[in-house]
């Protein structure tokens, strides 16, 4: 399969609809939000890499990083635009940082994001995309998160859908199905938010397991990944 796509522009009306729902409540749900071929090379990169280049994902940032498997178990890997694929899909989400800062004025300086893969039984428990201030005097930094799903045929029995809560509430205000092709933009400082357990198992055409996968992604300022 050619590592050739074509560069794609998104369309300034999705931009302003994102923009209108970040404005009104503050997170916004996409179905279809890239062009299908664009999320089908996602996906087939992802589960080309899944089995050797991901890793089990830490919390926290500098000084704080660690892994603890007691809040969450999913292995990632960062897009470094190492491939054409990542690039299409990095370029079509700088092109909506700079749409919202236009539209916004959000400053939001970098966009960064990562695979995730969520075998079956992980889980990410509440949280929130925001960070307090370390010993360095450094700010919460991030400004939007992102969740893109690569999962295809996904059923509700599959589990690993992602809540989304108000502020302290029990309850979510917003249960995201993890759906092919489709995304979720909310306000990092305002929602937390936890994916349910995945029970994904499904066959792919070469008869291997596969597992749940995922581009999560951040906003924050240039060069100061952190790693949640």
């Amino acid at each position: 399969m050619t590592d050739f796509i074509e560069k794609t522009y998104i369309e300034e009306q999705l931009i302003d609809d994102i923009a209108g729902a970040l404005v009104q409540q503050g997170f916004c749900q996409l179905l279809h939000f890239l062009p299908k071929i664009h999320a089908d090379q996602l996906m087939y990169e992802a589960k080309r890499l899944a089995s050797t280049e991901f890793k089990p994902a830490n919390i926290g940032r500098n000084e704080t990083q660690q892994f603890n498997s007691k809040v969450r178990s999913d292995s990632t890997l960062w897009l470094e635009g190492n491939s054409a694929t990542q690039q299409i899909y990095l370029d079509w989400m700088e092109q909506l940082r700079i749409g919202l800062n236009r539209r916004l004025f959000l400053g939001l300086f970098d966009f960064e994001c990562h695979y995730s893969r969520y075998a079956k039984g992980d889980f990410y428990q509440r949280h929130l995309d925001t960070f307090k201030g370390d010993k360095s005097g450094a700010k919460s930094n991030r400004v939007l998160s992102t969740v893109f799903y690569l999962n295809p045929d996904w059923v509700k029995n599959d589990g690993g859908e992602l809540l989304l809560y108000a502020d302290k509430q029990v309850s979510p205000l917003l249960i995201v199905p993890p759906l092919f092709n489709s995304c979720v933009i909310f306000l990092s400082d305002t929602f937390p938010h936890e994916d349910l357990n995945s029970c994904l198992v499904y066959t792919s055409d070469a008869a291997d397991e596969e597992d749940s996968i995922d581009i999560g992604s951040c906003r924050t300022p240039k060069n100061n990944k952190d790693y949640t």
